[in-house]
């Protein structure tokens, strides 16, 4: 039987990203077997080159260097293209088109391009030339306006989710793309914004405002509508969290710590009573929280089945048997850093699992094989190149 080829073997991406959501994209595609270029200015290297984000972000591809502000480098950057399935950017918008790169001119001579687009606030639209980063698209998404508490400022996210989001939704349109190619033999754009991407996982924000004209108020742990719910302080000083949202969920729960009565508790029932009186529960489910170790009340909920867990911190995670068992946590031998720790690989594929083929490259470490290998230089083209600042 021949070997089983990874998901996205014969998918050639150039990308042309820097900092987090493009190269993260691309990233995700280079480990389902993508073979990925990234394209970064000589000598320095893209913005992130020496940040622990880049090592992570940019493992499994390739680099080439490449001067794309000038006309010769510019022209190297088009025979590339040729060569590839999918580009990744995040540039400006209207950027490429100002180098005379735009998407359709790049299709001229490979029709089947892809050409993802990933920028703060989208390609069209009446704001598409404002600068953006992650934390700017948080705050325009929505998000930072709903995290904290009633009483003080909004408070940012722990987690990179506009830049990360946007690169998974990123990954999901070129793969998208590449699908509706099989049927019409031509490529297309995919426009991410980095807000879009918070926006999207919003839930029913919006259905809620449409149907009530109000915004949502900070909350601090409490969720409106989602009871019982909430974070609780353990006797040895530990963070629980358990979540029982739906009836038989919270039957479980009123079993496992000893009061089933309160599922007939008029306070308690109808579900309407239950929302209503959501602080009650609560203080309920806090009191007998407070009077366990972790350990008991997890042993507990779990035997119940109830939905619960501790508040992990990265030493938690990287030290849980469940985390190591499904590889999601692994090492790769930084050339700079030396070992680090990463996160694994997701989704789980169960014929063509992903793999990190590699860390992250040093800058121009491919120019040989893709410029006299792919596009067939000499090793003197290729030297003159260098020596004019070309690559």
């Amino acid at each position: 039987m021949p070997p089983v080829l990874p998901a996205l073997a014969g998918i050639r991406v150039i990308s042309a990203g820097q900092i987090l959501a493009a190269p993260f994209c691309a990233t995700l595609l280079a480990e389902f077997g993508a073979e990925v270029i990234k394209v970064e200015p000589p000598r320095t290297g893209e913005a992130n080159r020496g940040n622990l984000s880049f090592e992570q972000d940019n493992r499994g591809q390739k680099s080439v260097t490449l001067n794309l502000a000038c006309d010769e480098g510019r022209a190297l950057f088009r025979r590339l293209v040729d060569t590839a399935d999918v580009l990744v950017e995040n540039f400006r918008p209207g950027a490429l088109e100002a180098w005379g790169l735009g998407p359709g001119t790049l299709r001229e001579t490979n029709p089947g391009l892809v050409v993802v687009r990933i920028s703060g606030f989208g390609q069209t639209g009446p704001y598409r030339d404002r600068a953006a980063f992650d934390r700017v698209a948080l705050a325009f998404s929505g998000i930072t306006a709903v995290t904290g508490y009633p009483d003080r400022p909004p408070v940012r996210p722990g987690y990179f989710i506009a830049d990360y989001g946007a690169g998974i939704f990123a990954a999901f349109g070129a793969l998208a793309a590449l699908r509706a190619r099989d049927h019409t033999g031509r490529g297309q754009d995919v426009d991410v914004a980095l807000y879009e991407a918070v926006w999207r996982m919003s839930g029913t924000h919006a259905a809620g405002y449409g149907l009530t004209g109000r915004d949502r108020p900070r909350s601090g742990n409490y969720f409106p509508g989602v009871v019982p719910a909430e974070q609780f302080t353990t006797a040895d000083g530990c963070e629980l969290v358990i979540n029982a949202t739906t009836q038989r969920s919270f039957e479980k729960l009123c079993a496992a710590i000893g009061q089933p009565e309160l599922v007939r508790d008029p306070r308690f029932t109808p579900r309407r009573n239950l929302l209503a009186n959501h602080e009650a529960i609560h203080a309920i489910i806090r009191d007998w929280v407070a009077r366990h170790t972790l350990a008991e009340a997890q042993a507990v909920l779990d035997r119940f089945g109830v939905p619960a867990c501790r508040v992990y911190q990265v030493s938690d995670i990287v030290a849980d048997d469940h985390y190591l068992a499904r590889d999601q946590v692994i090492t790769l031998d930084s050339p700079v850093y030396g070992p680090l720790l990463q996160p694994g690989i997701v989704p789980r594929l169960s014929e063509t699992p992903g793999t990190v083929s590699g860390p992250a490259p040093a800058l121009g470490a491919h120019n040989r094989e893709v410029y006299c290998g792919l596009l067939g230089l000499t090793p003197q083209e290729l030297e003159a190149l260098s020596r004019r600042g070309v690559v």
